[in-house]
């Protein structure tokens, strides 16, 4: 099992959610700029206090609450 240790989870801060090493960047914010941002360098200049670990810890968090079940795609 990987241990996420910089995930951090204050029940003051950001409403209890789960944050990056206790900075005001919830795992939440960080799938999203993921997803916003294709280029990693460039979300890297935009957010330098983000390193590699952190947004590998974020997947791997978020992917924890995704269970294997099917859902039926309809177009």
């Amino acid at each position: 099992m990987t241990k996420l240790d910089r995930i951090t989870i204050d029940p003051a801060r950001m409403n209890g959610q789960p944050c990056i090493r206790n900075m005001r960047l919830t795992v939440r914010r960080i799938i999203e700029l993921l997803a916003l941002y294709l280029d990693r360098n460039e979300l890297q200049r935009e957010y330098p206090e983000l390193e590699d670990e952190d947004l590998r810890q974020a997947l791997i968090y978020a992917a924890t609450y995704l269970d294997d079940r099917v859902i039926e795609y309809v177009a």
